[in-house]
């Protein structure tokens, strides 16, 4: 199990962003994991290991009251709860955690991510991967646009798996009527 980092990593010089969108065990081995999102590990592993940039990640992360939540009443199905090994990042990406930078999210998008990535002007590029396309994958490329607009976002989808191989194609749909690059 990976420690989640909160150090102030400054302004590195780099500027291409790599984000791992939610690569945790509960949504790819675990209650909500697909066989599409199994598929994409070794892809997202060899992605992360040729990327030459900053790296960050995302944790979808909630507590022990999920299911009396917003999120729990329309998706009870418990997953990610902190302190549990589901909350944790895949194995296969386990040797990348100590050169990457997480944040915690407790609903689709990381507000504090956006606000990190809108005080970063050297990053000029940023990549998305991970799951759910349909739901985080999508909910973070948009609100990282609304905080950078001029940025150059792109979402791999061969990086990426959806909630259904349905609903990943609406969101890869979607994300090009919104200006985001989708490769």
């Amino acid at each position: 199990m990976h420690t989640v980092q909160h150090t102030d990593y400054g302004k590195p010089h780099s500027e291409s962003l790599l984000i791992v969108v939610d690569m945790q065990k509960d949504f790819v081995y675990g209650p909500l994991g697909t066989e599409e999102a199994r598929a994409i590990v070794q892809k997202t592993k060899e992605r992360i290991a040729s990327h030459t940039g900053e790296l960050w990640f995302t944790l979808d992360t909630h507590h022990e009251d999920y299911l009396q939540s917003e999120e729990g009443k329309n998706l009870p199905v418990e997953h990610c709860i902190k302190g549990t090994d589901g909350h944790s990042l895949i194995d296969a990406l386990q040797a990348f955690a100590a050169k990457g930078r997480f944040f915690e999210k407790p609903t689709f998008g990381s507000v504090e991510m956006a606000r990190t990535l809108s005080e970063r002007p050297d990053i000029k590029s940023v990549v998305l991967v991970g799951v759910c396309t349909d739901i985080c994958v999508i909910s973070n490329a948009l609100l990282l646009k609304a905080f950078r607009p001029d940025l150059s976002i792109t979402v791999d989808s061969t990086c990426c798996a959806g909630s259904t191989p349905d609903n990943h194609t609406a969101a890869l749909v979607a994300l090009k009527s919104c200006q985001i690059v989708v490769i």
